[in-house]
């Protein structure tokens, strides 16, 4: 046994005393068995997000590609003629798309007359509507009075002065909304942008239709007088939600400065505020309408036309030849044969970037 005990001592001082030919290479540590076969990555093609992590075995790894997608793109659409009364009796055939002036092929197409509406409605309560705020209230309870129907219909009501807030969510009661909107006071600034995109967030969630087709159609109301003094998110970040959401904005003007002309025996707006031309610019970038009520008995109209429409309205989808996945804008020009008629919808889509669902849009009925 001691002389065991010889003999591994010396082996032990052995191994200490002999050099380590890593010892001055502590920054690059022998990789495993495994990593030692996978070749470093040259600089020009950094990894892509899907090569988060370990690095996999070389048959394993997949070389970095441009990623495409070619879900459907679902627009609705309103047409009138020049009289501006809306027509109806359209078919596929009489629609023709042109995406980013590329022609597409209509994968969907139906006529929407009937489909359940999800309403967000927004009340301006800053200080600078503060002498029209009844105007606002009385205006919005007979909106939604007039449009919502029973066991269909639902609607949340968001106001916005320094900040957006929903005071009442989904619901198709109209006295839990006629309670919300009567009990809000005007002070503070005005945030109009992040309301829209808080509100077109909110629309993507919305409670589908109950039974086998669960599809609605995303509607945002607009009181306001379009002046933005407070918001975090620029008109394009509000425009692009809004957009990627698939939302129509009709927006109806609380401005009391009005330059007008009699034409008929009716006042008409010949000049916009501002404020106003963005309320224009929403309603027209989303396919939904802008209104300048002269008096509180124009409102009648402009919510008898918001009615009509939503009942007078095709919906189309198509499927994009090639969409690359990088987050971009497509301007739509959608347009019929006939030159006496004028189709009205969203001006364009958003492709998904690379770290977003593909999703472009929902497939009709889901």
């Amino acid at each position: 046994m001691p002389k065991l005990v010889q003999i591994l001592a010396l082996i032990a001082i052995f191994v200490i005393a002999s050099p380590n030919p890593h010892a001055q290479q502590p920054l690059s540590p022998k990789p495993s068995n495994t990593a030692a076969s996978v070749p470093a990555a040259p600089p020009e093609n950094p990894p892509t997000s899907q090569q988060v992590g370990p690095q996999a075995a070389p048959s394993q790894q997949t070389p970095p590609v441009i990623r495409t997608v070619s879900e459907l793109v679902q627009l609705v659409a309103a047409v009138t003629d020049r009289h501006r009364a809306f027509v109806t009796d359209l078919n596929q055939n009489d629609f023709h798309i042109l995406d980013n002036g590329h022609p597409e092929g209509i994968s969907y197409f139906s006529r929407q007359t009937d489909l359940p509406l999800r309403i967000a409605l927004l009340l301006d309560t800053s200080n600078s509507v503060r002498d029209r705020l009844h105007f606002e209230q009385d205006a919005s309870i007979d909106f939604l009075t007039d449009i919502l129907r029973r066991h269909k219909d639902m609607a949340f009501v968001m106001t916005f002065d320094n900040a957006p807030e929903v005071v009442q969510d989904y619901t198709g009661d109209m006295d839990l909304l006629t309670q919300a909107i009567e009990r809000q006071r005007a002070g503070g600034g005005t945030a109009l942008d992040d309301a829209i995109y808080a509100a077109s967030q909110k629309l993507v969630s919305a409670p589908p239709a109950p039974g086998a087709d669960p599809a609605v159609r995303h509607v945002l109301v607009i009181f306001s007088d379009g002046d933005d003094n407070l918001s975090d998110h620029a008109v394009s970040e509000a425009l692009e939600m809004a957009q990627r959401a698939g939302v129509a904005i009709y927006a109806i003007s609380t401005n009391t400065d009005w330059v007008s002309t009699e034409e008929g025996g009716k006042a008409h707006k010949s000049f916009k505020s501002h404020g106003e031309d963005l309320l224009q610019n929403f309603a027209d970038q989303t396919g939904g309408r802008a209104f300048f009520p002269y008096k509180t008995d124009d409102l009648a109209v402009s919510f008898q036309d918001i009615g009509a429409e939503l009942r007078s309205q095709y919906l189309i989808a198509f499927r994009p030849e090639t969409v690359i996945a990088d987050g971009s804008f497509h301007a739509l020009k959608v347009s019929t044969g006939r030159k006496d008629l004028t189709v009205r919808t969203r001006k364009g889509y958003f492709a998904p970037s690379r770290s977003s669902s593909p999703v472009l849009s929902p497939a009709p009925g889901h």
